[in-house]
């Protein structure tokens, strides 16, 4: 698995920066509200900084270390495990092959997540997969396909995402993906603005976005203290296969 990358975005942290970035005309706003807000706000806030270059640096490096993502438990594979897993991504491959052309996942149904926000790896997701996963796992039908796009601007298929309830035991996890061969993760610990100030989202503090993924802040007493929403839980949990690629459970975020 890929603990380290040039800078892995996550897809939680893709839906803050869309959030961040999605009203540019209101960056100021939120400088003066920081003032307000004494030392957690920044002189890096607002449009002096840019927030997806601090999400990248922030979240690089061990996954298991970052007070934002909880992983499931390393498991030593069995022969089992392996065959399993074998046998998903082959049948993967041929069942999401038709979606190595875009337009076919977008006729289907699949819509670019944050497609503005540059990103790595980019998500189309299918609200109805997303649905339907939550009762049982189909590799035909993944809550997301994965894309990478290419200098021309064209869009390469690599591989799919794979969610489980955010209530899932690791048995659980275990059975729809071997936890011997593949790491599940689940974004926890967050912090974000209340719902009336959303212009806080680009507030700096030391080069770091207060609010988010890249946020220090992982704790609901450290987020009461500088006035935010504290969200245990963001998301289910997700598994990445990557069957298109050479690393096929290297984990894209």
């Amino acid at each position: 698995m890929i603990t380290s990358s040039r800078g892995w975005v996550s897809f939680c942290s893709v839906a803050v920066l869309a959030l961040a970035v999605s009203s540019p005309g209101r960056a100021q706003s939120s400088g003066s509200h920081s003032a307000s807000h004494g030392s957690h706000g920044s002189s890096k806030a607002a449009g002096a900084a840019d927030p997806t270059h601090a999400v990248h640096e922030a979240m690089s490096g061990e996954m298991s270390a970052n007070p934002h993502i909880r992983m499931s438990p390393r498991r030593v594979a069995t022969a089992a495990d392996s065959a399993r897993a074998e046998r998903m991504v082959v049948n993967a491959r041929a069942a999401l092959a038709k979606y190595k052309d875009v337009r076919v996942a977008e006729r289907e149904g699949y819509r670019a997540f944050a497609p503005n926000v540059k990103q790595d790896v980019y998500h189309y997701t299918k609200l109805g997969a997303a649905i339907r996963e939550h009762f049982r796992l189909d590799v035909a039908q993944p809550s997301s396909l994965l894309y990478r796009e290419d200098a021309d601007g064209s869009m390469q298929l690599v591989g799919a995402m794979y969610t489980a309830p955010k209530e899932a035991k690791w048995d659980q996890l275990d059975a729809r993906v071997p936890l011997g061969i593949a790491r599940w993760h689940l974004h926890t610990n967050m912090f974000v603005p209340p719902f009336s100030q959303r212009e806080r989202w680009l507030e700096f503090d030391g080069g770091l976005p207060v609010f988010g993924p890249a946020s220090p802040i992982a704790t609901r007493e450290a987020c009461d203290r500088v006035d935010g929403r504290f969200l245990p839980v963001v998301f289910n949990w997700m598994v990445h296969v990557n069957m298109f690629e050479p690393d096929v459970w290297g984990d894209h975020h």
